[in-house]
């Protein structure tokens, strides 16, 4: 595999607040939860349910959420959704107990849902790819579903992204059948989830580092590679100005979006493990394969 360098001109968005977050947009900040990102949509002040969460992070972070919260919009405020990027470990940490909590409506991909209802669990990761801490421990990551099918709803089929006015979602499969990307036209920025990432989350170092690096998709967990390129191409042929990736620091800029760009074109070069469980046996939705018994 090889490296995409981004560049001198490469910019990372850093905006840091007293609350702990980058703020990146007046109406978007976020932070980190150990692995991955947790997005905060709303201006600040907005008070109860005039704002929306994206992703929920890893588990055992609920109480930094909501300190971050809290600092953000007001004391006790509320967010009027919960928006998933995808329902892997590390994107629904604690999302049971602030749903219960916060009495908050949860979206998803339709695709999403037997992974949030209790039904399927995920396929499990493979260590074999991609080298580094984080990949030799991904045969350990929780695969299991959660049930938060009570506040569980499907995104809108005409793709707006409900209390997101001027956004919409995309599907990007690949890392997971129902991944999602959330995209705003009127000032170009993505939300990306994972269906790529602006660190190497293969290795521990990179991570704890958050050294900046366009990536594909963390490779352990990515289960359909074809899908995964797709969405990349998708992605890239939005020209965005900002990025917020799931897992390293915001981007935006002519380098970031040449280094996508360079993602898209020499995906299978660039991202796609010479070798994998998932490299020439895909898990997909469509027959079934990326549903596994949930006990």
């Amino acid at each position: 595999m090889t490296q995409i360098e981004l560049g001198s001109d490469a910019r990372a968005v850093e905006n840091d607040r007293d609350d702990g977050t980058r703020e990146v947009a007046p109406d978007i900040a976020y932070f980190r939860t150990i692995l991955v990102n947790v997005i905060l949509i709303g201006l600040p002040g907005a008070g109860d349910r005039n704002w929306v969460l994206v992703d929920t992070g890893v588990p055992g972070t609920n109480s930094v959420i909501k300190k971050a919260a809290a600092e953000r919009f007001g004391v006790s405020a509320r967010p009027a959704a919960i928006i998933l990027t995808h329902g892997h470990f590390d994107h629904v940490g604690g999302l049971e107990d602030l749903a219960e909590e916060w009495s908050v409506p949860i979206y998803a991909h339709k695709l999403e849902h037997p992974y949030l209802n209790g039904q399927a669990s995920y396929p499990p990761g493979d260590p074999s790819v991609g080298g580094g801490l984080m990949a030799s421990l991904s045969g350990l990551y929780p695969t299991k579903p959660v049930d938060i099918s009570g506040r569980l709803k499907a995104l809108p089929e005409d793709g707006s992204l409900p209390f997101m006015t001027g956004w919409k979602w995309l599907h990007t499969p690949g890392h997971a059948p129902g991944h999602v990307s959330l995209w705003r036209q009127s000032d170009r920025t993505l939300i990306a989830g994972d269906a790529f990432i602006t660190t190497k989350a293969e290795s521990a170092y990179a991570v704890a580092m958050q050294t900046t690096e366009i990536h594909g998709p963390p490779q352990y967990f990515t289960i359909d590679w074809d899908a995964s390129r797709s969405s990349v191409q998708l992605l890239s042929s939005l020209a965005p100005e900002l990025v917020i990736t799931g897992h390293g620091l915001a981007m935006q800029g002519d380098a970031m979006r040449a280094a996508l760009q360079t993602l898209a074109r020499d995906f299978d070069r660039v991202a796609v493990p010479e070798e994998g469980k998932y490299v020439l046996n895909p898990a997909r939705a469509e027959d079934g394969s990326a549903y596994l018994p949930a006990d």
